[in-house]
């Protein structure tokens, strides 16, 4: 046995024998999730699902708003539901000031749930 992952595949062995009472009908609609829905409910339920929407939100962003806009963003951050954009640039910051609405909008509508409620622009 290799050392440390006796534990391991103990644990795995109990979880394979603990399925084996329970109905065959039930384990087969445990399997008609597909990964994408498994790793969905994963990300729900876990504490990853801010940092994996901040990704998200970088990524999006040059789709959402357009290159120049992308472009002069120096910084997206999202903490809770309060997005973060930085810029140094002022008439950016004006623009964006007056956009802050369809922001929100936007970033909600490609994400698929109210993840951002406020903008912030610094």
């Amino acid at each position: 046995m290799i050392a440390g992952f006796g534990r391991d595949l103990a644990f795995a062995h109990l979880h394979i024998c603990t399925f084996a009472h329970l109905p065959f009908a039930y384990l087969r609609s445990m399997s008609e999730f597909s990964f994408q829905d498994a790793m969905d409910k994963f990300i729900k339920s876990s504490r990853l699902k801010n940092g994996i929407q901040a990704v998200r939100i970088e990524e999006l962003w040059g789709e959402l708003m357009g290159k120049t806009i992308s472009k002069y963003t120096e910084k997206i951050q999202i903490i809770g539901t309060t997005l973060y954009i930085t810029t140094s640039v002022a008439p950016l910051k004006n623009e964006l000031l007056y956009q802050k609405v369809q922001i929100v909008q936007r970033i909600n509508e490609a994400l698929g749930a109210d993840t951002v409620k406020e903008v912030i622009i610094k």
